[in-house]
């Protein structure tokens, strides 16, 4: 994220300050009563929609401190600064760090309790976090949250249709929801259910519906308002392999369509074929980020399966040729496979993940 700092005989007053839509600013608390002013005790963030202002620091730009000012990341929709949750003694987050870009497909994951769907309900304002910030689209979740609530869209873990109402009235309560008008929310409806291969259910009851079509109603449902980020936590468990992939293709043309998708799966093979990059998780912290191709070269791109002792052991090989010549001096049974994500994740948390 650039950054420029100009120092005290170079700053500006606030007042003096123009700034363009989506530029920042962010230089120590002032007011006109001198250092600290009206300010004073604390960071005090002022966001609109065209701007974001950050006073911190003990002095003053014009009193020794320092202004900033930088462009804000227009394509950071996703901002995660040190995020906690404790639930009484439980630590489910311990100071999370991120950053999502626009139009990325990011895969979140994790064992169970590592603390993916607390992270998800902390961003969809779902859940409140014990300390730290979080940003959708530069809307602050806790001081802006209507806004930051109308730039995300949600397909949660269970599905949470209303079962008695039609496919069409589950959307159309949606839309009302967030105040569309009664033409856009027809042709919005129209529109999605296109899109999610299901228009010719639209007026069936959603109880006789399959799991999959269940599935491509919630990600209309939560595509109804236009967000600019989708958010889904777990969308193919508990369905067969052929439905998940056709979720899998849904998916990839919703991100093709410019959305910011945060994924969150148990599935380590649908990480690795739909994310741009990959967070792994565990007891609340991340603890490896980066795109699924960079973690698996770092480890290698050939593994060795092999019982040893009663236990199953890995050997990583850098290319073929390596694992050829490892293999021939093998005399047990034994598997040659590609390496991939979960290998990566056995070698950094030393746990599997469970579906």
């Amino acid at each position: 994220m650039l950054l420029t700092e100009r120092h005290p005989g170079e700053d500006r007053s606030p007042e003096s300050l123009h700034l363009t839509k989506g530029e920042a600013w962010r230089f120590p608390p002032f007011g006109k009563g001198g250092p600290g002013g009206i300010f004073a005790g604390g960071v005090e963030r002022h966001y609109a929609h065209d701007l974001s202002v950050n006073y911190m620091g003990p002095g003053g730009a014009r009193h020794g401190g320092r202004l900033r000012w930088r462009s804000r990341n227009s394509h950071c929709m996703i901002r995660i600064e040190n995020l906690k949750k404790n639930y009484r003694a439980i630590e489910a987050l311990k100071g999370v760090n991120l950053q999502v870009g626009e139009g990325e497909m990011f895969a979140y994951l994790g064992p169970n309790g590592s603390g993916k769907t607390t992270t998800i309900k902390i961003l969809t304002g779902l859940a409140s976090p014990s300390s730290g910030d979080a940003y959708l689209s530069g809307y602050h979740i806790l001081r802006q949250t209507l806004d930051a609530k109308r730039q995300c869209g949600l397909v949660p873990q269970t599905i949470n249709l209303d079962h008695e109402l039609t496919v069409y009235e589950n959307l159309n309560i949606h839309g009302k929801l967030f105040h569309m008008r009664r033409r856009e929310r027809l042709s919005r409806i129209d529109e999605l259910l296109e899109y999610v291969d299901i228009k010719e259910r639209r007026d069936s009851p959603v109880k006789q519906l399959s799991g999959g079509m269940k599935r491509r109603v919630m990600v209309a449902r939560a595509l109804m308002h236009a967000p600019r980020i989708l958010f889904l936590d777990e969308p193919t468990v508990g369905l067969d392999p052929t439905i998940r992939r056709k979720i899998w293709s849904l998916i990839k043309k919703i991100q093709q369509s410019g959305s910011t998708i945060f994924l969150t799966t148990h599935y380590i093979e649908e990480a690795e074929f739909l994310a741009d990059r990959v967070a792994f998780l565990e007891a609340g912290r991340i603890v490896a980020l980066d795109a699924p191709q960079a973690m698996m070269g770092r480890l290698g791109t050939w593994a060795m399966d092999e019982i040893v002792n009663g236990e199953m052991e890995t050997t990583y090989f850098k290319d073929r040729e390596e694992a050829n010549r490892h293999v021939a001096l093998q005399k047990g049974s034994f598997a040659l496979r590609r390496v991939n994500l979960e290998d990566v994740f056995l070698s950094v948390t030393g746990k599997k993940v469970q579906p």
